[in-house]
């Protein structure tokens, strides 16, 4: 299957990529980044660590990865209003994985840019306007992460 442009040739604004380094074990980085996320404005309703199952299911020997499912309800219910596709790429996903002990990387793409992309949500000014105030909650977000890139 052949895509019809070049991921490479992304620019991380065009997925809403951001990406921050903590210093800190990975417990304590997983509890930052989720209490982070809620004072910026999201909730946190789904969270999972793929490593404990992967570990446990395959014996994968994976370093900690945690996913924190974020989700600002208000904007969610006016991307569905706007197409219902929208709902397969729910929640926005923050991921923290260990680096090496004692650092962490913490990771997120905007689902709404990605949707747009993609064509699952509309070319429209109401649509862009969402994808300003989501970017917006993710920056303020990332920029209270201690030792945000």
């Amino acid at each position: 299957m052949s895509l019809e442009f070049d991921p490479s040739a992304l620019d991380p604004e065009d997925i809403g990529e951001k990406e921050a380094t903590l210093r800190m074990d990975h417990e304590e980085a997983v509890e930052h980044v989720r209490e982070t996320f809620v004072e910026a404005g999201f909730g946190v309703p789904v969270e999972f660590s793929p490593s404990e199952l992967l570990n446990e299911k395959v014996d994968a020997d994976r370093d900690p990865y945690y996913v924190l499912g974020a989700c600002n309800p208000a904007m969610a219910d006016r991307a569905l209003d706007m197409s219902l596709k929208t709902g397969g790429l729910f929640p926005c996903n923050v991921v923290v994985w260990e680096e090496e002990p004692g650092v962490q990387h913490v990771y997120h793409l905007s689902i709404m840019r990605i949707g747009r992309l993609v064509g699952v949500a509309p070319d429209s000014e109401e649509w862009r306007e969402l994808i300003e105030e989501t970017g917006a909650l993710a920056e303020e977000a990332f920029s209270n992460l201690d030792g945000a890139n």
